[in-house]
This record gives C-alpha cells, structure tokens and sequence, in this order.
C-alpha cells in the first residue's frame, strides 16, 4: 500500500474529479439566452427521473434560472472544447456567448431556454426544488425530454464516436478511452 498525502480540504471536492463536463443553457424573464459551463451535475432519481445541478449565486446564469425555473443540460465533446471553456470562463452579462462562441441555439422542446445544435444530448429540465449547500444552490431539474444525437447512445454512449469531456479541475480536461474495461 502506498504513502497517502494530505489533502487541504478548500480542495478535497477534486478529490471527486474528473467529473462530466456539462453545458447549461437557460434564459430570463428578457429572453436572452445565456450558457454556463458546469462540472457539478448528477442523476438524483430514476422515477421522477431527476437530475441537480450545482451553481454559484453569483453567476448570470443563477439568475435567469431563477426567473425562468427552467434550463438545458447539454453534453459537448472534445469537438467544441473552446467554446466549453469560454462558456465557464467569460460571463453573460457582458457576452453573448452563443455569438462568441459560434454555438447554436436550437429549439428546446418543453422549455423556452434553448438547446444547444453541436452538443451530442440535451436534457430539458423545469425546476422541482433547490436548496442552498454552503456558497452553491444545488437545482433539482425535473427531465421533461431527452434526446442524442442518432447512433451515439444506446442505453449508454460509444465512447468512439462520443469523446465527452471531464473536468479534471482549474482548467484542465480529460476523456475516457473508448476501449471496454470489465472487471
């Protein structure tokens, strides 16, 4: 067995990383959408089929979350990683990310915020509850639709043709290998 380390705890969360890298898209009560890059995302229930999503109060997108009780969960891949990390990096108050990115806003199907066109899946959400943990609401998403682009999942995803993105912290990003590991 090895030697452990010490970890400081304002950082022992990494400890729980690579995380998926998500993409969330919602909009406000002035109809411009916004996208924000989230690492703190998770399945919480299969029936109601329920997700979270972890944000600080301080982001714009907090705000429109707020007034529009609704958001997209999207799933980039590798292929848009500088648009993945612009949408986490600059703020929409002041951007319009989809324009500075070259992302596409794309009709969502139950909700007014948009989906997002290159990302692989989508999960439209209406806010069920939230609640305040520490500096972060954690929204509990109500999944109204899902939907992936053809031949990438099938009760999972083909890592070969889906190279989704993980946060590994700070700025820094993995993926999976595609190959099949079994115990």
């Amino acid at each position: 067995m090895s030697a452990k380390t010490q970890v400081n705890i304002t950082s022992a969360y990494r400890l729980l990383h690579p995380m998926h890298t998500v993409l969330v898209s919602c909009v406000g009560k002035a109809g411009k959408p916004n996208i924000t890059t989230l690492a703190w995302a998770m399945p919480t229930s299969i029936n109601p089929p329920l997700i979270v999503i972890s944000m600080a109060p301080t982001r714009h997108s907090h705000t429109l979350i707020e007034e529009s009780k609704e958001f997209v969960v999207n799933i980039p891949t590798l292929e848009i990683l500088q648009a993945v990390y612009a949408c986490g990096s600059l703020t929409g108050r002041s951007f319009d990310k989809f324009k500075k990115t070259n992302l596409t806003p794309m009709p969502s199907k139950k909700v007014k915020a948009p989906a997002i066109r290159e990302c692989i899946a989508h999960l439209e959400c209406s806010v069920e509850d939230k609640f305040t943990t520490g500096d972060h609401t954690v929204y509990v998403g109500k999944i109204l639709e899902a939907y992936a682009d053809m031949g990438v999942f099938a009760e999972g995803y083909d890592l070969k043709k889906a190279r989704m993105l993980y946060h590994l912290g700070g700025n820094n990003f993995a993926l999976l290998d595609p190959k099949n590991y079994k115990p």
